[in-house]
């Protein structure tokens, strides 16, 4: 009797606490504002697992878009950069007829109750286009600015202002979402648009986010900026203990592009004498380490000709486009396969080549392809071959090394698109061999060939070609966390004492150094 009466009481008592944890989890039916000017109580009028939509009297009930529109971007968003807190939830608030433009709130501002909010007016919201997107995209910016990975903040707040980030994160957030229209619409808006600062006639999207966006890594860029501000910038507790210097911005840039950026600095926002000291000093304080990749000699830069299978292209995406060092153009061809064929102007020994996809509809890049060589462009010798290779990004180059010792006039790409009906990139490049500093090469001996999975949860294998490699693994800050050992390529190294975070793979491989970047989840 007694057990029965516990089992009972254990089961009432789970109930409830069941039935708490129900509610706890939703949203409430109204909401009592009580932060700036705001004093409405806006009402819930819809909600699921990532977002509350909440309106005023005012804004019409057959405004619904929001429903789904705010809810792929909080799960695009979170998906790229991480939870926001333990519920998680965006509320996103309307109003019509009040209040100018929009502002943002996290998970840790009590004066929003501890939630994320954006909250925007003046509406009408009837569109479902256009600014209605960019407004409410634009404040969940801020969220992913000031509360990213855990941290509260916005350490370069003060230097970027209160849209420029914006820019390339709505820009993202299209791509991420597969609306073309607004991505090409976005993109037209942003280019042309300059500021006042750090000086007169800046162009934050068109010479600063955008190139490092479209030529390092494009969404994975942004999230590692906030992966290696999280785990490096001095912080008190879990809040930014400081705001950022211009030296600090683009080194902590730089680490998360892998590659220098100075120089793009320069050429966005010029570069005074304490700017050069200031990054000097962050190199220092910060020491990751960033790569420069010299790929070598592109020998279409020599000129020579380019010509194609089909001759369908429209008038502005002709195969010229492929040898014009323009991203922003592409070659176009109503077919899913076909060759292109670029005549060099005398006999090279080609050894890498480039592909870049092109600006739009993923499911045109090319899947697999075939290289080949002429001396005469008659008889072809064939020189690589991949398949089943992947473009994630728009404007994304990758370098495909392969071995070759004899010279050719003629160099054709067969490419195959198993995806969709039409076939589409925007560059093409021929390096010649034994002109890079420091190759991305697949092959070479003693050169690291890759790691994987990257990113990796427990574990990381490398492999490359050699006979003795020493490894060591070290933090963002420079500590070492996985003291030198050899390994064999191929082997397994485990990483599940690590935390979530970047990590740099030092190999030393026959006496040729390099180093890995590798993400641990």
């Amino acid at each position: 009797m007694m057990k029965t009466l516990t089992n009972r009481i254990a089961f009432l008592t789970a109930a409830v606490l069941l039935c708490a944890t129900a509610q706890a989890q939703t949203p409430p039916a109204t909401w009592q504002e009580h932060w700036f000017e705001h004093n409405q109580v806006v009402n819930r009028v819809y909600y699921d697992n990532d977002v509350a939509v909440y309106y005023d009297n005012n804004v019409s009930a057959s405004v619904t878009w929001p429903f789904q529109y705010m809810g792929d971007v909080w799960r695009y968003t979170k998906s790229v950069y991480g939870n926001y807190g333990t519920e998680n939830r965006l509320y996103a608030i309307f109003h019509t007829g009040r209040y100018s433009g929009g502002h943002p709130s996290t998970y840790f501002d009590a004066g929003h109750d501890y939630r994320n909010v954006t909250d925007c007016g003046p509406g009408p919201w009837t569109s479902g286009a256009g600014n209605d997107l960019d407004l409410t995209t634009h404040e969940v910016s801020h969220i992913v600015e000031g509360a990213s990975k855990g941290i509260k903040g916005s350490p370069h707040r003060p230097l970027w202002g209160d849209s420029k980030w914006a820019e390339i994160f709505n820009y993202d957030v299209y791509v991420g979402l597969g609306r073309t229209n607004d991505v090409t619409r976005w993109y037209n808006l942003m280019i042309n648009t300059s500021d006042n600062f750090p000086r007169a006639n800046t162009y934050w999207f068109r010479d600063w986010f955008y190139p490092i966006y479209a030529n390092h890594g494009g969404t994975a860029l942004l999230n590692n900026y906030f992966v290696l501000l999280a785990q490096s910038f001095p912080k008190n507790g879990n809040t930014y203990s400081r705001d950022m210097n211009w030296g600090e911005f683009v080194h902590f840039w730089s680490g998360a592009a892998n590659a220098n950026l100075k120089a793009q600095a320069t050429l966005a926002f010029g570069w005074p004498a304490e700017w050069e000291t200031q990054f000097v000093q962050a190199q220092h304080q910060f020491p990751f380490p960033y790569n420069t990749v010299n790929y070598g000699n592109d020998i279409t830069n020599l000129g020579g000709s380019v010509s194609a299978q089909y001759s369908d292209s429209p008038a502005a995406e002709g195969i010229a486009n492929l040898i014009d060092n323009n991203h922003n153009t592409k070659y176009l061809t109503f077919h899913n396969a076909a060759w292109v064929q670029y005549q060099a102007t005398g006999n090279f020994v080609v050894d890498h080549y480039s592909v870049t996809s092109a600006n739009d509809a993923a499911e045109r890049d090319p899947l697999s392809w075939t290289l080949q060589g002429s001396t005469n462009g008659t008889t072809w010798t064939n020189l690589d071959s991949r398949s089943g290779e992947d473009f994630p990004y728009r404007y994304q180059k990758r370098v495909f090394t392969f071995t070759n010792s004899t010279s050719y006039r003629y160099y054709r790409l067969t490419f195959n698109n198993n995806s969709g009906s039409l076939l589409q990139l925007a560059e093409l490049e021929f390096f010649e061999k034994g002109t890079a500093a420091a190759t991305a090469s697949k092959t070479a001996p003693g050169v690291v060939s890759g790691v994987y999975p990257n990113p990796s949860a427990d574990k990381v294998i490398v492999r490359f070609e050699g006979t003795h490699a020493m490894l060591t693994i070290a933090d963002a800050q420079g500590n070492t966390v996985v003291p030198a050992k050899a390994v064999a390529s191929g082997e397994a190294v485990n990483l599940s004492h690590l935390k979530e975070g970047l990590y740099f793979i030092h190999l030393d491989v026959d006496g040729v150094k390099k180093t890995e970047r590798l993400l641990k989840k």
